[in-house]
């Protein structure tokens, strides 16, 4: 089945080849980071993640949001789910591939992983996350395949495969909760020292990965011949609403604890986030066009009637995953940092060779994501001609 990937169309391979092409403009960024050290990217001792951390933390929850569709299809038997799961579960493997590059390319020396295996240390959070974060790569890629492989066949998914499904859904919320303990287990950092992080985490996961999959199905729609049942993307959206209405109260429950409590080191990261903090205010902008992009979505995505017109959907579902990338992607850990211990402010702001690198990972995923779709559509289509 793997061979369908070498056969497309003229468009196809042109995005291949300029995945290709920008995949190596990243790679030649890496090699001059491997050589010249972590002091190309804008991290400094104030502020150690970046935008590599940053970004694997998003996508450690577009990953997890494939698990919205594997509970209704698996446990409720939710039929309408059974064409689309495994898109889900494909954006979960481009993703989790990605989370990895970031965790490379933010470690420095690449051989470093090793110590992890050589030198394990289990009351570190970091050792659980790289079991968490392979083994959901694995269940994705056994069950992913070998549902559609039966798919193709015309058979039942094979009973084997049955307990892999069934493990992936509290794996899935594992992987966010122990990313979310990375954060939370850090005592000097007030904005991530809060018991409600792994919910936060969870909830926006949930609202992030099935609007990009909205996304991508309803682009898939117009380049294929494959043809989605509109309810089922209506109940993704849905999810998508209630999950980020979710993540909109959770915040707002930071902001209640630090303000009410007038607890300084709570209020200062919020304040540099939303208000700016003694004349810096780099990421204000940012972060209010996220609050902004959160409600404009909710709003959309609350009403059938503008949910129901795929204009409007699209910009329901894209206001959420720009809004989720953005907190999450950008202010939650640079925020994190800042004040620094020393109750002074250093900020952030990522090198070209950090940005370009990141985005050569982007394309390792929209690469994964392309040739994985590709397998998948080519199945749907000839289910729906036959």
């Amino acid at each position: 089945m793997i061979e369908r990937a070498l056969k497309g169309s003229p468009k196809y391979w042109g995005w291949v080849f300029f995945l290709l092409a920008v995949i190596s403009v990243g790679f030649m960024c890496y090699l001059y980071q491997l050589k010249n050290g972590l002091g190309i990217t804008g991290m400094s001792r104030d502020i150690s993640w970046g935008v590599y951390i940053a970004q694997f933390t998003y996508f450690v929850g577009v990953a997890a949001g494939a698990v919205m569709l594997v509970i209704p299809k698996y446990l409720h038997h939710y039929q309408k789910y059974a064409k689309i799961v495994v898109f889900g579960e494909f954006i979960a493997i481009a993703a989790v591939t990605m989370c990895l590059l970031f965790i490379i390319v933010d470690i420095g020396q690449p051989m470093r992983m090793l110590n992890v295996l050589l030198h394990p240390t289990p009351h570190s959070m970091l050792f659980y996350d790289m079991i968490v974060l392979n083994g959901y790569l694995a269940i994705n890629i056994i069950v992913g395949y070998n549902t559609l492989l039966a798919d193709k066949k015309g058979l039942p998914c094979p009973g084997w495969v049955k307990p892999f499904i069934y493990l992936s859904i509290p794996w899935a919320i594992s992987i966010h909760t122990v990313t979310a303990f990375l954060y939370a287990g850090v005592p000097g950092r007030h904005l991530w020292l809060t018991a409600v992080m792994a919910p936060r985490f969870l909830a926006s996961a949930f609202a992030a990965g099935p609007s990009l999959l909205i996304m991508l199905l309803l682009f898939v729609q117009k380049v294929s011949k494959f043809r989605v049942d509109p309810e089922a993307i209506q109940s993704v959206a849905k999810t998508v609403c209630y999950a980020m209405i979710v993540n909109v109260f959770l915040m707002f429950m930071e902001f209640f604890t630090a303000y009410y409590s007038h607890i300084p080191g709570h209020i200062a990261p919020l304040e540099y986030l939303f208000f700016g903090l003694h004349g810096h205010d780099s990421l204000v902008g940012f972060m209010r066009f996220s609050m902004l992009a959160g409600f404009v979505g909710i709003g959309i995505l609350l009403v059938p009637a503008l949910r129901r017109q795929n204009g409007w959907l699209i910009a329901g579902v894209a206001s959420v995953f720009i809004a989720t990338l953005i907190d999450k992607g950008v202010g939650l850990v640079i925020g994190g940092f800042i004040p620094n211990p020393f109750e002074t402010i250093t900020e952030y702001s990522a090198t070209m060779p950090e940005i370009m690198i990141a985005i050569s990972i982007w394309a390792v995923g929209a690469l994964v994501l392309t040739i994985l779709y590709k397998l998948a559509l080519s199945v749907r289509e000839e289910q729906q001609i036959a």
